[in-house]
């Protein structure tokens, strides 16, 4: 099977053609990057709307040796979560492609697309999975056909929280790259709050405390602060989860998880339990077409599709929502 896969829930507009026998065949993509500021959802989908056709013709021009338009089985697309107004232009373009090609349409929810390309990526098969990005911060496991959100964040995700305490600072998006290079400059731990409540977790505090620092202490040390209370944080629901269910495993997807001293806290949980830790490769922590394809490669051999009429982009997609059937019942 080969199926196309379109990514733009936020900044990256991303596509891909993924082979059942090869993996990734092709890939290109156009991220937006804002003037000032973060993330504005209009000109991010301006930006989409005007970059679609390219990034997608360079794939198809890009496979053109080893494949045809006729072998494409599936377009997927990004159905949600993520910025209505960027989730429209790709859910626009699959339709046409869908349409033009008389090939099915297959909506795919977001983080559970992360979690599956960091699966096939790692080879791991039942991990607990911590899935860090923008807006989301959770900690799920799969259970009898759904991923089951085991703790998430209370207001914002981690990467918003790096964002904002970047801007902050006067330091352009994206933010959390810059704070880790300021991180790794940083000698002295300053307290910050420290919020978790059972198996859920709070950034908001954590980051307004971050901001007032800033007037008393270097940016250098409270960015080291900062990391190293968030990702204390999440290392901390992520072994709770992980002794709860008595699992030898733990993915890092998202793009907050290529983050170096996040990665390392979590390797040294995991050999101190005697666990093992898996990270994909960087391309697959961001949001990548990819991971649409894949996920819409997976749905499609279950039987899933997605009629014209069900394809409204869902801004607010939980990944529970979703119905596994690709994988074995646990």
């Amino acid at each position: 099977m080969l199926v196309l896969g379109i990514e733009g829930t936020a900044w990256n507009l991303s596509v891909a053609l993924f082979s059942e026998e090869e993996g990734v065949v092709c890939e290109a993509e156009s991220p937006y990057e804002p003037r000032a500021g973060g993330i504005h959802p209009r000109e991010a989908a301006q930006h989409h709307a005007a970059e679609i056709k390219n990034v997608v013709a360079e794939v198809l021009r890009c496979a053109c040796s080893k494949f045809s338009l006729s072998d494409v089985d599936a377009v997927a697309f990004s159905q949600g979560p993520g910025m209505g107004p960027c989730l429209r232009v790709v859910a626009t373009a699959a339709r046409t492609l869908s349409l033009a090609l008389n090939k099915p349409l297959v909506g795919v929810n977001h983080c559970v697309a992360h979690i599956e390309i960091g699966r096939w990526a790692c080879g791991v098969e039942d991990p607990v999975v911590l899935y860090v990005s923008g807006a989301n911060s959770q900690v799920l496991a799969y259970r009898l056909k759904r991923y089951r959100v085991l703790g998430e964040t209370l207001d914002i995700g981690i990467g918003n929280a790096l964002d904002k305490l970047a801007r902050s600072m006067g330091l352009a998006h994206p933010g959390g790259p810059k704070i880790e290079v300021l991180a790794s400059k940083g000698k002295k731990y300053i307290p910050l709050p420290y919020v978790v409540k059972g198996m859920d977790f709070s950034f908001s505090g954590l980051t307004t405390a971050a901001e007032e620092a800033l007037r008393k202490h270097p940016a250098e040390d409270v960015c080291f602060s900062f990391q190293e209370t968030a990702f204390a944080m999440l290392a901390e629901v992520s072994e709770r989860a992980m002794a709860h269910l008595n699992k030898e495993d733990l993915l890092l997807v998202g793009g907050v998880g290529a983050n170096k001293r996040l990665q390392e806290m979590l390797r040294e949980m995991c050999e101190e339990r005697g666990a093992r830790f898996h990270v994909p490769e960087r391309k697959f922590l961001k949001d990548n077409g990819a991971m649409i394809a894949y996920t819409g490669l997976l749905s499609l051999k279950s039987g899933i599709t997605t009629p014209i009429e069900k394809s409204a982009v869902k801004p607010n997609f939980r990944p529970e929502e979703v119905e596994v059937l690709w994988r074995e019942d646990l």
